[in-house]
Order: C-alpha cells, then sequence, then structure tokens
C-alpha cells in the first residue's frame, strides 16, 4: 500500500482527533511494554529481518496469510532469523489497530496483527461495518477488556510513539509502500514476497 506524507498526516491527524475523547491514559512504568519492539526468533541470530507493514493493507495481508507462516515455521521458529515487526499505518483505522496491537501483552502482538489482516475484508473495507466495534470484538478475543481498548485507542502517548517510529523510518529508508523489508540491513524490498523471493533477498544479505 502505498504511503505518503500527505496520508500520513491525514491518518493520524484523525487519529489525534480520537486522542482527545475522553478517557485514562495508561500509566508510564517500569513494566510498560508498549513502546518495546515487537520481535521473534533468535536474539543471537546473525540475520536480522525488518517489516514495515499497515494493519489495513491488502498486500501486508497478502504476505500474512501466504509467506509469513513459512518464513516463521522454516526460519524464526528454527533460530535462522530475528524478526522485527514495525508499526507503519497509512490510514487512521490502520494506527487505531496498530495502538490496540502494541496494547496486548507481547506475545499476543503478531497473533492479534495476523488476525486483524485476515480480517480486513469484515472490519476495514466493509462500509456497512462499524469499524471501531468491529477491531474492539477482535481485541476482546485477544483478551482486552472494554476499558483497556478504550485507554488504547484514545492514548496520545502511544500515537505520538508510533508517529515518531514511522515518519523516522521514513526518513531513514525512504518507505513509500507496504510491506517493506530489510534484510541484515543490506537489502531492502517493498512488495509481498512469496517464500522463494523472501528467501533469496536472505541469502543475498546474509
Amino acid at each position: 500500500m502505498s504511503f505518503t506524507r500527505r496520508s500520513f498526516l491525514v491518518a493520524t491527524g484523525a487519529a489525534l482527533t480520537a486522542s482527545s475523547l475522553p478517557g485514562l491514559a495508561f500509566a508510564a512504568d517500569a513494566a510498560d511494554t508498549r513502546f518495546t519492539p515487537r520481535v521473534l526468533g533468535n536474539p543471537n541470530a546473525k540475520v536480522v529481518v525488518e517489516e514495515w507493514f499497515s494493519l489495513t493493507c491488502i498486500h501486508c495481508a497478502h504476505f500474512a496469510e501466504e509467506t509469513f507462516p513459512q518464513v516463521k515455521k522454516n526460519l524464526i521458529d528454527t533460530g535462522k532469523i530475528r524478526y522485527v515487526f514495525h508499526d507503519f499505518p497509512t490510514d487512521q483505522l490502520a494506527t487505531l489497530a496498530a495502538m490496540v496491537a502494541r496494547s496486548l501483552p507481547e506475545e499476543r502482538y503478531e497473533p492479534f496483527c495476523s488476525a486483524v489482516l485476515s480480517s480486513l475484508d469484515r472490519w476495514a473495507y466493509n462500509n456497512e461495518a462499524d469499524h471501531k466495534a468491529e477491531l474492539q470484538k477482535m481485541a476482546a478475543f485477544a483478551g482486552m477488556p472494554p476499558e483497556t481498548f478504550e485507554k488504547a485507542v484514545t492514548d496520545q502517548k502511544l500515537l505520538q510513539f508510533i508517529m515518531t517510529e514511522q515518519s523516522e523510518a521514513q526518513d531513514k529508508y525512504n518507505i513509500e509502500s507496504t510491506p517493506t523489508f530489510r534484510f541484515n540491513n543490506k537489502e531492502q524490498v517493498s512488495s509481498a514476497l512469496s517464500y522463494d523471493d523472501f528467501v533469496k533477498y536472505l541469502t543475498k544479505a546474509s
């Protein structure tokens, strides 16, 4: 999914409006993991793969459904690579979904993102749906109480963190679409890669 500065400002501006609604913010303390990296795999792996994705991106959904299960089984779970997720929302709904995902326990982040991406037709692209209500249903299924959901989607500090991370990534790596991958900080590609192509880039960067 393409990304521009304009779409970034539109998306985050709308989310900032939502964040001004009444609601309690999360308490900031040492146990707050909303701002820690979301990572899978061997921390000592020689190869690090990073993915920037948006939770309303159909191309990200295709990768998550068709390729990522093989990546996880063959490369992550076997300790061959360390996989780092980066939120890169391209619209308001994706921003809210990213805020919810980061407010879940760390081990539920990837499963929740996978569930969200596999349900785009139901919650994000269904014009008759209440998008926020559908997102809340998925959050509830992941174990998030309603009051925690409301805190997550109205949390200005979390929103600012995601906005800043996104802006810095675009400035540093010139990311213009999702999904975008970096392999060992050497190879960069923006495409919903097949497993074979994923392995090819992995080999080139190793």
